[in-house]
């Protein structure tokens, strides 16, 4: 979401399919018996089959949802949602915009955390002949679906180079050893902008889940979905820390998803001032804060350039976990989410709160430094705040 607002609406999900997961062969029959058409299908690797169906001609999306759901009760049944970009432009004045001073970023400490985990990201496009991506360990999966209009590459060589920019060029990455794998899930179509469905975000999963990822980086947010929710809790189950972006749809907004989903890491973004990023999107799923306001990054078609939005914090989130499962590589989510949220500099309100969540990810002592082999949590306490899943989803 451009500082600069595209004036047109972005239409919030398809008008022609729903989506389903869990309906037997019997139950598609009935289905197609009642005018509906099965357009694509997933693989079904990780969660239950989801297919995409065109709805029957005269049908609104309420009543052809309704449909599914009388001849399947226990299958899940929700709107083909869209999803965008959590991006902004950057305007910093300084003579120095890098944000990783602000998080206690050290290249030699995480270097020392022993091998990084595979981080996988969902995201557009990514232009690997950037001087900060040529020749990095960079692998990028096949796009889910076809689409006539594919995605820019500019959001995802930018958050691609936060991750793993190349030592040395003008815009390093956080882990630059470290391995990623990218499935390109967006596309333009005529639209205003780039976005993805749930049947390429659920595709994405299982296909990164698949490859192995321990964590996953999505910088991108829209609403709740009964299928994607469905997806997220089986790669959670497999032992995936996601981080996602809290939402650039301002302070009163509703709660942005994935983000808002349980176990699901939610970022928000701070200025150099640490102050909260003004579009970013509040409320009880809030949990950490990072830098995202002028951040430094790869431009698709230059150098560098400045990005603001909540999609540009998640990758020091990512990074921060990373780090985390590099000496403990067998954490639940659940711990390391504790983990990241007992290393934090406290913002806002003492203690937990629905702007900044426990505060700003701070990376020092995330992983046991050669001279302190004790484990990450040995001598740290859970900030003074309400537990996290006792935070309502209300935005105050």
């Amino acid at each position: 979401m451009a500082d600069a607002v595209d004036p047109r609406p972005k239409p919030r999900q398809s008008t022609s399919f729903i989506l389903a997961s869990g309906l037997s062969r019997d139950d598609l029959t009935k289905l197609t018996a009642q005018g509906f058409h099965v357009e694509t299908r997933t693989q079904g690797r990780i969660t239950p089959q989801v297919v995409r169906l065109r709805i029957p001609q005269g049908a609104s999306l309420t009543q052809a949802r309704q449909k599914v759901r009388l001849v399947d009760a226990q299958a899940s049944a929700d709107f083909d949602h869209y999803y965008y970009l959590d991006e902004g432009a950057g305007t910093c004045t300084g003579p120095d915009c890098r944000a990783t001073a602000l998080v206690n970023w050290s290249a030699s400490n995480a270097a020392q955390c022993g091998p990084t985990p595979l981080i996988g990201m969902i995201d557009t496009g990514i232009n690997l002949e950037h001087e900060a991506l040529k020749d990095q360990a960079i692998e990028v999966l096949p796009a889910p679906a076809s689409h006539a209009d594919a995605s820019l590459q500019d959001h995802g060589t930018a958050i691609a180079a936060l991750l793993v920019g190349r030592r040395g060029s003008q815009t390093p990455g956080l882990l630059p050893d470290a391995k990623l794998v990218a499935v390109d899930a967006f596309y333009r179509d005529g639209g205003t902008a780039d976005r993805t469905d749930v049947m390429s975000l659920v595709a994405g999963v299982e296909a990164l889940a698949e490859r192995g990822v321990q964590v996953m980086n999505l910088s991108l947010s829209g609403p709740p979905n009964e299928v994607l929710q469905n997806a997220i809790e089986a790669a959670q189950a497999k032992g995936i820390v996601i981080v996602a972006a809290a939402g650039n749809n301002g302070p009163g907004a509703e709660p942005s998803y994935p983000a808002a989903y349980p176990g699901v890491i939610a970022v928000t973004a701070v200025d150099q001032e640490l102050n909260v990023y003004r579009r970013a999107t509040q409320g009880g799923y809030v949990d950490l804060a990072a830098p995202g306001v002028n951040i430094w990054t790869a431009s698709s078609k230059g150098s560098g350039t400045l990005k603001s939005g909540t999609s540009y914090a998640v990758p020091f989130v990512s990074a921060a976990t990373s780090l985390l499962l590099a000496s403990n590589p067998t954490l639940d989510p659940k711990v390391v989410q504790s983990g990241l949220e007992a290393r934090t500099r406290d913002l806002g309100k003492p203690g937990w709160d629905p702007t900044y969540g426990f505060g700003l990810i701070q990376v020092a002592g995330l992983c046991p430094q050669p001279t302190k082999p004790a484990p990450v949590t040995a001598s740290y306490e859970q900030p003074a705040a309400l537990p996290f899943a006792a935070q309502t989803s209300e935005v105050p």
